[in-house]
């Protein structure tokens, strides 16, 4: 299915070409964010782009909040994986190592992926609409990394400090994206040194 919850479709595909049509109608949404902005989106161009009936658009989605919070489900996904597969090969209890990993990942995915600049992972959908809660999804998915990295349960202490850094990162690194189009990289220097020292006081010396 491409990564995308359950929770933000009409219709789940039960066979390899619907798959293959809902992703082709995600990748197409994803263009067309970059192209023309969330406001110009329209589940008719969307359609276009992806040379499906509309019929198809709706059978998986009732407007394009929907199909945009469905790229952010998949962005989400596509990221804890990339993110992952670069922990696999740090050392158990490594965890500036992986620091690295979830930023460099997200800065790769912010600079390459269609889309993801405008949706992310979804905290402002419809786009420029002020955030109504916590990252608490990506946080959610980045603890239990790093419980796993570390050997230890992902307990609402690890929780919380994990949630506080994927506040403050965010903010940081939209302030390295204003100031850059590609993200500063003083900026993002700056976020890694403040992350790490944060971190530090919670984890231990890394």
């Amino acid at each position: 299915m491409g990564g995308v919850s359950h929770a933000h479709l009409r219709r789940e595909p039960v066979q390899q070409r619907s798959a293959r049509r809902l992703a082709r109608i995600l990748d197409a949404c994803a263009e067309l964010l970059d192209e023309t902005g969330y406001e110009a989106l329209s589940t008719r161009a969307v359609a276009a782009r992806a040379g499906v009936p509309i019929g198809s658009v709706y059978r998986f989605f009732g407007n394009k909040r929907a199909l945009a919070r469905a790229l952010a489900a998949r962005n989400l996904d596509r990221y804890a994986a990339r993110v992952d597969e670069r922990a696999a090969a740090l050392s158990p209890g490594d965890w500036s190592g992986l620091l690295d990993a979830v930023l460099d990942e997200y800065l790769a995915m912010k600079r390459t992926v269609p889309g993801f600049s405008l949706v992310d992972f979804g905290q402002q959908i419809p786009v420029g609409a002020r955030p109504t809660g916590a990252d608490s999804a990506v946080a959610d998915r980045l603890a239990d990394l790093v419980a796993a990295r570390l050997g230890r349960g992902a307990d609402v202490e690890l929780r919380r400090a994990v949630l506080v850094a994927v506040e403050a990162a965010d903010a940081v690194l939209q302030l390295a994206f204003r100031v850059a189009d590609s993200g500063d990289e003083g900026i993002v220097a700056q976020a890694r040194v403040m992350l790490r020292a944060y971190l530090s006081e919670v984890l231990g010396s890394p």
